[in-house]
């Protein structure tokens, strides 16, 4: 068997619940947000590489 190959006895054997339960879906646009941010960085490019190297070394 290759890469990407599967048993196919368990890809036949698959129960698919149809049955849906719509109390229990959640709301994607419940906590939607729109609008926009603005941020200002004090640190210069070579400041934030060095403070990624420091965190990633600990």
């Amino acid at each position: 068997m290759g890469f990407g190959s599967y048993d196919e006895s368990e890809q036949e054997n698959q129960n698919l619940d149809s049955d849906i339960d719509e109390s229990a879906s959640v709301d994607t646009e419940e906590h939607a947000h729109r609008g926009e941010v603005d941020y200002e960085i004090d640190a210069s490019n070579d400041e934030l590489l060095d403070k990624l190297k420091d965190i990633k070394s600990e």
